[in-house]
């Protein structure tokens, strides 16, 4: 039972992690990626559409994405959400591809997204350790009813800890390694 509970809050923890993992690639540090705007939504025909279901988004080289819709009609759609988005963003386009050239980030803005990535890393710590503090709180329960011994109740709670210690340890790994990222002229 306490198993599978234990497996349950690994998995909620894996979920957190991967949610930070997600913001950590969409954000800019001055080289292009592909993930900082395949995301954005693009009105297309009508609907609300994520702009990786409708194009083609590579980076060429460090400075550039280029966005191939597969449908023409689409480009005009396109290269408004981009605009429209707060990257910060000015594509141009030509027959059948749109160019988007990512600028150089000034010092106090390589600031601010560092200050950004160090509250990102906060609140999945907090979320992990929430998820940590809510199977304690069970098996306490669980303790109090006669379901769990006096020792399985501190192996588990050993075990939660150790689980939790290893994923906090990967958001600062992730953390420091955006923060690198970020630092790098």
């Amino acid at each position: 039972m306490h198993d599978q509970t234990i497996d349950e809050m690994r998995e909620h923890m894996k979920k957190s992690l991967k949610v930070f993992e997600d913001e950590m690639h969409k954000l800019r540090t001055g080289r292009a990626n592909p993930s900082m705007i395949e995301g954005l939504h693009v009105d297309y025909y009508g609907t609300q559409t994520p702009l990786q279901h409708i194009a083609n988004v590579t980076a060429p080289d460090a400075n550039m994405l280029l966005v191939r819709p597969f449908d023409k009609n689409a480009m005009k759609q396109i290269e408004k959400a981009i605009v429209e988005s707060e990257l910060g963003l000015n594509p141009s386009s030509d027959q059948d591809v749109i160019r988007v050239v990512i600028p150089k980030l000034t010092e106090e803005r390589r600031k601010e997204l560092v200050k950004y990535v160090h509250d990102k890393a906060e609140e999945t710590k907090v979320a992990i350790r929430n998820i940590r503090r809510d199977l304690k709180d069970t098996f306490e329960d669980q303790q109090k009813a006669g379901d769990m011994s006096e020792d399985d109740f501190h192996r588990a709670l050993k075990e939660i800890d150790d689980i939790t210690h290893e994923f906090t340890e990967k958001v600062d790994e992730l953390m420091k390694e955006k923060e690198e990222q970020l630092s790098h002229v």
